[in-house]
């Protein structure tokens, strides 16, 4: 075992919603405004927050998933990815504690654990004073291995409201305060919706958003001694040996020759407003597996003639399903090329553009009606959660057999289908698409509401490079 020291700090919460991505993207610009690098994390399967972060951050924000990536290939990514000359920042996720069960397996306090982080606990102040040290006495005790170093208060609504809160958890915990954050106005608040914040894609404000947070992180929060005890992190044991066999860049014998010897294909994906829920592990894996990658917008008709796959991610079609339908060309083009059988991989938004149709609000929308299914729009989560599903039949992308863990969040559901749609996705914990079965075929098409990350199955991106050579 090889010690190895990174400055690094976790951002956790009492909850979520209580203003880590905030103060998260306002640490990283002060630390960024005095010269210090700085890679961001965000903790769990978030999409967006992930954005926030990178584009506070100026690249991209990694995902570290002890659920869907295992606990060595969470560890593996952040040494990858983080900057042994600067502060890696990494945002938990929900409350502190919180995982998949009541012991908190899979929460930011293992993650934590698991790098040997200190953490700082946001905890939203509204309408308590002394309970907030309750709160933190809780923390401090059910996380003995824990190494809590610090509290921003958040939200408080006057001096002495936070002078009392302040007093009563460094009297009772010992716990130092080190930032007290008043309640904003709306303009300086992340804006939101049902999935969360909105992305970054769509604030146009971001620039200005990003400048007065910094602002109110400096003059509110001590950022010298979070840098200080982020410095004072201990070591991460590292094995000589790479602890994780299943490493999310996929092996030349997997894709069938060397990268010196095997042609280049050519990926397209869907990025724009709409698709933008992409891991950045993921595009990277099929780079370095051999794939060109071009980006598409679907608002806009491109020349889709020399791809050899196409992936389309989640993202909010449903936001924009006027742009969408308006852009014909693209539709039928895309139908065309999947009835000649371009291998496609789409997952949720994706799935949502291949439909037929999509009914929001009693309108019908027309997309590419590659699949033969409508869609139908709710007011709450239709599936929301981790996935777990095993291949149980034939498909362009999965040999059968291959296990599959992963994440969904959508508030859509397949509510008419053509008899004999086949799926290949057997699921033993989540919702899927109808009947605890996901991953509908058609042709070369796979489409699903479950989003992978590369290295849960690292057999995906193997999967993509094949069926797009072949």
């Amino acid at each position: 075992m090889v010690p190895k020291y990174y400055s690094r700090i976790v951002i956790g919460g009492m909850a979520g919603d209580s203003g880590k991505t905030l103060i998260s993207c306002g640490l990283i610009a002060s630390f960024i405004s005095r010269g210090i690098k700085v890679s961001a994390f965000k903790k769990g399967p978030d999409y967006i927050d992930a954005a926030w972060l990178s584009l506070a951050s100026g690249k991209p924000a990694r995902n570290l998933d002890t659920f869907m990536m295992g606990f060595p290939a969470a560890k593996n990514s952040f040494l990858k990815n983080a900057d042994e000359n600067g502060i890696n920042l990494i945002e938990g996720n929900r409350g502190l504690f919180d995982g998949v069960n009541s012991k908190g397996t899979h929460s930011t306090a293992e993650l934590a654990k698991l790098l040997r982080s200190p953490v700082i606990i946001v905890q939203d102040i509204s309408k308590v004073t002394r309970t907030a040290a309750a709160s933190i006495a809780g923390c401090v005790t059910l996380g003995r291995e824990l190494n809590i170093v610090g509290v921003i208060l958040n939200r408080a609504g006057s001096e002495r409201h936070a002078k009392i809160a302040k007093n009563a958890i460094e009297g009772e915990t010992g716990v130092p305060v080190l930032g007290i954050i008043p309640k904003l106005p709306p303009k300086l608040i992340l804006p939101d919706r049902y999935l969360g914040l909105i992305t970054p894609e769509e604030f146009e404000m971001k620039s200005d958003f990003m400048l007065n947070i910094k602002n109110i992180i400096e003059y509110d929060v001590d950022v010298s001694s979070i840098i200080k005890k982020s410095i004072n992190a201990p070591p991460i044991e590292i094995n000589n040996e790479n602890d994780d066999r299943k490493e999310n860049l996929v092996s030349s014998f997997e894709i069938g020759g060397s990268n010196e010897t095997r042609d280049k294909v050519s990926i397209g994906y869907f990025k724009d407003k709409a698709f933008s829920f992409y891991y950045p592990e993921n595009l990277e894996t099929l780079k370095n597996s051999g794939a060109d990658l071009i980006p598409i917008s679907a608002e806009d008709f491109m020349e889709l003639d020399n791809l050899d796959a196409l992936y389309i991610g989640g993202g909010f079609p449903e936001l924009n399903l006027t742009e969408l339908v308006s852009n014909k060309d693209l539709n039928e083009k895309v139908k065309t090329l999947a009835e000649e059988g371009l291998p496609i991989y789409a997952e949720c938004g994706g799935l949502i553009y291949l439909a037929e149709a999509v009914i929001k609000k009693r309108n019908e929308f027309k997309l590419s009606g590659v699949l033969p299914i409508k869609i139908r729009m709710h007011e709450r989560p239709q599936g929301h959660g981790y996935c777990e599903a095993v291949v149980d039949s034939a498909n362009p992308f999965f040999e059968k057999g291959t296990k599959i863990t992963g994440h969904e969040f959508h508030y859509s559901n397949i509510y008419k289908k053509a008899p004999g749609l086949r799926s290949s996705l057997s699921l033993s914990r989540g919702v899927g698409c109808f009947d605890q079965r996901d991953g509908i075929i058609y042709k070369n098409v796979f489409a699903s509401y479950v989003h992978v990350h590369a290295t849960a199955p690292p057999e995906w991106a193997a999967g993509m490079i094949n069926c797009a050579r072949k």
